[in-house]
């Protein structure tokens, strides 16, 4: 029986022709705009990893937590391009506080009070409005900042030193234009700052007054960028320490109490500076411009800056010692002050009806008893307590905090001494007879 086989199909000897058909050679032009093309692509996809790990990467490499609404808000990259080692945010971000607060000064109501009488028998007038400026720049600030996270807070602590440099810069700006404009024009110009050396001139300040219309310039740095600017600063920092350890130390949380208490209060009694050296006697030039718009914010916010840094809990013993210093040195420098004021305003009134005092040649009253009768600058004594208690919270392990509390005894001295050559000066052999009923400089039974 034959057996059948199923044979298997011959394969085809014939080659296969290539269904694909042949591609032309790209040309020079095709083969550019191909490179250019990937070029691009490779630059975008650099960029976004870039700016994702800026992002999402803290100063310690850890993952910050953003609200996922604003995550794609990237103020770095906005504020640092195009310069790399300065960011321009900085100006930015400083400008934006003083243009507000020039704003709000013109802008918003306020008392108008007459300054003191000047040498050349006119009384300039000044709008008292620095408590509303601090709410209008809050609720400004509280507005414009809701629902987009702490990364503000937390880039002006990165940013410091790029706001600081800012600071002394515009400072110098200031400067110049008070010290320019002081030639044309009638201005009224400072004693001490007419003396013909352009440098001295310049740092002392040649004019007494420099205004533009109604706003005066001095009187507006005196105060508010300075110490606004400071209280804003303190606040970062708190920010900081929060976000670096979780919680905030009672030593932050104090220094913020105490430099808040005292900026809230220097702002709430604005006016008790017309009667002071700064707007009565001392031109305005670099050292004040200097003094009130960089000093102050940068260097005042030192123990704050410190305490983000290095942490310091306190126990209940040098709690309560650092209230009571505080305390007392609040008490010293407001109520001195205050009776002075209310003195100068209104000798008959009761709360100061009866202190004693001497009549100078020049119709003005010397106080001798009170607080006055104590030291002839007893108000310097409280203000450098509060300084001591500013620093305390920072503990022992370092001298850095304690520099502001040394720097502004050294301050206070000066201004003592200055003080007291002008007063010479100004009452011959009464400030002789005054100096002998009231002994002392600033410290009773000290100095």
């Amino acid at each position: 029986m034959a057996i059948q086989t199923r044979s298997s199909p011959q394969k085809s000897e014939e080659p296969i022709e290539d269904t694909q058909t042949e591609q032309p050679v790209p040309n020079r032009a095709t083969r550019r705009a191909a490179q250019k093309k990937e070029s691009k692509e490779s630059k975008a996809v650099k960029t976004t990893t870039k700016k994702t790990s800026k992002s999402s990467a803290t100063r310690s490499g850890t993952q910050k937590t953003l609200n996922p609404k604003t995550t794609h808000y990237d103020y770095d990259y906005m504020f640092t391009n195009p310069f790399k080692n300065w960011s321009y945010g900085s100006a930015i971000f400083y400008l934006s506080i003083i243009s507000q607060l020039a704003v709000f000064t013109f802008a918003l109501p306020g008392e108008e009070i007459e300054g003191e009488r000047l040498r050349d028998g006119t009384r300039l007038k000044y709008k008292i409005n620095a408590t509303g400026c601090l709410q209008a720049l809050t609720t400004m600030s509280v507005m414009a900042l809701r629902g987009q996270g702490l990364y503000l807070f937390l880039w002006v602590k990165e940013h410091f030193a790029d706001i600081a440099l800012f600071s002394l810069i515009f400072a110098f700006i200031v400067s110049f234009a008070v010290y320019i404009g002081s030639f044309f024009g009638n201005k009224l110009l400072a004693l001490g700052g007419n003396t013909g050396n352009p440098i001295y001139d310049f740092m002392i300040g040649r004019e007494l007054n420099p205004r533009i219309g109604k706003f005066d310039i001095k009187f507006f740095t005196e105060l508010r960028p300075g110490l606004i600017l400071w209280l804003i600063l303190n606040l970062c920092f708190a920010i900081n320490q929060w976000v670096d350890l979780g919680r905030v130390t009672i030593s932050m949380v104090l220094v913020n109490i105490f430099q808040a208490w005292y900026i809230i209060d220097a702002l709430i009694n604005e006016s008790s500076i017309l009667t002071t050296m700064d707007i009565t006697t001392d031109g305005f030039g670099f050292m004040l411009a200097f003094g009130n718009l960089c000093w102050v914010p940068m260097m005042y916010s030192l123990q704050a800056r410190y305490l983000s840094d290095y942490p310091v809990d306190l126990s209940y013993l040098h709690l309560a010692l650092i209230i009571l210093v505080q305390c007392t040195g609040y008490y010293i420098f407001r109520s001195a002050n205050s009776q002075k004021d209310t003195f100068r305003k209104n000798p008959k009134d009761p709360r100061v009806a009866n202190l004693e005092f001497i009549e100078t040649k020049t119709g003005s009253r010397l106080i001798t008893s009170g607080w006055w009768g104590k030291a002839r600058h007893i108000n310097y004594f409280g203000d450098w307590l509060m300084s001591i208690a500013w620093c305390l919270p920072c503990g022992f392990d370092s001298i850095i905090p304690y520099f502001y509390c040394v720097y502004f005894a050294i301050l206070l001295i000066h201004r003592e001494r200055r003080d007291e050559e002008k007063c010479r000066k100004k009452y011959g052999a009464d400030w002789d007879r005054y100096c002998s009923i009231v002994k002392y400089r600033i410290i009773p039974g000290i100095y």
